[in-house]
């Protein structure tokens, strides 16, 4: 049993409105999606507009059951298949990769931009020109066959990527773009000059309402396109490849039981009793941003400036999802350099302090080590980020007390004095 002074990694901001919203799902008899699933998505659509404004647009928002299922589907829409390549940063979580193959096609990793934590627009292009002109990357060998099909933009830890050189770089080489809005909600970056929610930058943004996300649903996610078409795909493609919505199976009058399966889909419908949750969630969205925006100003303040560390870089549309403290440039003192960060997570959690690490870059890990014959060096920037860094607890809920002993334990580890 966790020790109650214990401070998690984190914790799911819910109270009353939540738990009397799923208590209405679990005594209307509809369980599955029906009505509270369309109306987070209507909902969902006007929050983006809303923070759009003039730039808004029409968009169309799909929910599902997970951010993955979003992503695979986005790709799936795109048409991605086998022969196809799809560039994404090593340093992401394994959905983001794992999708692409679920169709067949090839990942082809990009290194993050240094002191960022994001795809670097540079090493990009390069790798594309490289593989223009017949010359080998990493993970792709000279002379390899393969067809340029996608872009996947990962927004870390809630900052936004640099989508204006992306989004070029991608209309110049006929890619489409795929953001991975996972951590990046409610957060915004800039297109064409103009600001624009992340995740309505490119032709699909996928969203994810997991536990530990800005706001929740236990599990889920929401897919959002501008497209006509490639809604209308993934609106087929998330329920069994069904012509109709379940929900209007079971509530038109006539042959509601009459369907056509028109193409071998998937079962990534979001049920009701986890869109009821996520309606009150968006509803505090903005409340609980402030509330992350808070914790990380205290941390910010605290660590910079301190010799061994460098806080993480932000900008005003940062959802600040995460807060990947780097320990770098370390003097000598009772934790020596090479190991500072995992014996500041170790003393840390000692202390009853939650934290993780994000990410342990995907070129390392044994599968696609293997498939693409990768090696650490491969990506400079991913392999350094990963070994310097360490997330503290950043949770709406946390309490200035609380806050500011993740801050002592940290400076105190850092100077030696612990």
């Amino acid at each position: 049993m966790a020790n109650p002074a214990d401070i998690p990694f984190a914790f799911p901001f819910i109270g009353t409105e939540e738990e009397q919203a799923v208590l209405r799902v679990l005594r209307s008899g509809w369980l599955t999606t029906g009505p509270e699933a369309l109306a987070f998505e209507k909902e969902f659509a006007a929050f983006l507009e809303a923070e759009n404004g003039e730039n808004a647009g029409a968009r169309r928002c799909l929910a599902v059951n997970s951010a993955t299922s979003g992503l695979h589907l986005a790709l799936e829409a795109l048409g991605t298949g086998p022969g196809d390549l799809v560039f994404l940063p090593s340093y992401t979580f394994t959905s983001t990769a794992e999708v692409v193959r679920y169709l067949g096609a090839d990942c082809v990793f990009v290194d993050i931009a240094p002191g960022s934590f994001n795809i670097d627009p540079a090493a990009l292009e390069n790798t594309l020109d490289r593989l223009q002109a017949g010359k080998g990357v990493p993970g792709v060998p000279a002379g390899k066959a393969g067809n340029p099909r996608a872009l996947v933009a990962v927004h870390f830890g809630g900052l936004p990527c640099d989508m204006e050189t992306l989004t070029a770089i991608a209309r110049k080489r006929n890619l489409a773009v795929v953001e991975d809005a996972a951590h990046a909600f409610p957060a915004y970056c800039f297109l064409d000059g103009k600001k624009r929610s992340a995740g309505t930058a490119g032709d699909i943004g996928v969203f994810s309402f997991y536990a530990t996300k800005t706001i929740t649903t236990g599990e889920g996610g929401m897919i959002v396109s501008s497209g006509k078409k490639l809604a209308e795909r993934i609106a087929l493609m998330r329920c069994h490849g069904i012509d109709r919505e379940v929900w209007n199976r079971y509530t038109e009058t006539g042959a509601s039981w009459y369907y056509e399966v028109t193409a071998p889909g998937y079962k990534y419908n979001l049920p009701d009793i986890l869109a009821a949750l996520g309606r009150v969630q968006l509803s505090r969205a903005r409340a609980l941003l402030d509330l992350r925006r808070d914790i990380a100003a205290r941390y910010d303040r605290a660590f910079s400036g301190i010799a061994g560390l460098a806080v993480p870089p932000s900008s005003p549309g940062d959802a600040r999802h995460l807060y990947p403290l780097r320990t770098v440039d370390f003097r000598p003192g009772s934790l020596r350099p090479g190991n500072l960060r995992d014996a500041l997570a170790k003393k840390l959690r000692e202390s009853g302090i939650g934290v993780s690490v994000h990410f342990i870059p995907l070129h390392v890990m044994p599968y696609y080590k293997a498939r693409y014959r990768l090696e650490a060096e491969d990506f400079p920037e991913s392999w350094k980020r990963f070994k310097e860094t360490l997330s503290l607890p950043i949770w709406p809920g946390m309490t200035e007390e609380q806050t500011d002993r993740v801050i002592s334990a940290v400076l105190r580890l850092v100077h030696g004095t612990a």
